[in-house]
């Protein structure tokens, strides 16, 4: 699954409805997400482990990799093929050792090369960086500068992601930039067509690669 972590990176919008949920995700695994992280910070637990459980069988099922955000507990509990901490979302070091060495482990950055430097010390398997662009999800959110991505490549040679604001229009800055994935929520979940605009990101992570 962490040879999985390039072109699109799926989050999950906050949608009380499991089969609503289902079909999304399930429209998105159809144009090419490779990973698909559970986040819903409105959602009760009961609700959290009744959709994150449904998403992990759908992204099984894809070959696409299943990480829960922030929660060391339900990723375990299911199996996830991975987890997600934000900076304040607990110990990387603690969520490695409990998880193993064969599941993904991803730390958000934001726009800091101290902490991916410590998230890098505490063995984690992908950087993420952002917001890179002004985000609807959270408007007040830190700006990351595209220079992050080659800064962080050079230091630490792991796997990036960048997350913020990322659309179709955008996307090939952001893989021009070093980014190996975009992790993506509104530009696919609100689409018209999820399908095609997974298509399309994945498109574009494949045109990028081509020129490199």
């Amino acid at each position: 699954m962490k040879r999985k972590l390039a072109g699109l990176y799926a989050i999950t919008p906050d949608e009380p409805r499991t089969d609503i949920l289902l079909r999304k995700v399930a429209l998105a695994l159809q144009g090419g997400a490779s990973v698909v992280q559970y986040r819903n910070k409105t959602a009760g637990p009961e609700l959290q482990r009744e959709q994150a459980r449904a998403l992990a069988v759908l992204c099984r099922d894809a070959g696409a990799a299943f990480v829960v955000n922030d929660n060391l507990a339900l990723a375990l509990e299911l199996d996830a093929d991975g987890l997600h901490l934000g900076g304040d979302d607990g110990d990387l070091g603690e969520a490695r050792r409990c998880l193993g060495k064969n599941k993904l482990l991803g730390a958000s950055c934001y726009d800091r090369m101290d902490l991916a430097r410590a998230a890098a010390l505490a063995g984690v398997d992908y950087l993420a960086f952002g917001s890179v662009f002004s985000s609807v999800t959270k408007p007040a959110a830190v700006r990351a500068p595209l220079a992050i991505f080659a800064e962080a490549r050079r230091s630490f040679g792991l796997p990036l992601v960048a997350i913020g604001g990322i659309t179709l229009q955008n996307a090939p800055q952001v893989f021009a930039a070093g980014a190996d994935a975009v992790a993506v929520i509104s530009a696919i979940f609100d689409a018209g067509d999820i399908t095609e605009c997974a298509a399309g990101f994945t498109r574009l992570y494949q045109q990028q690669r081509m020129q490199q």
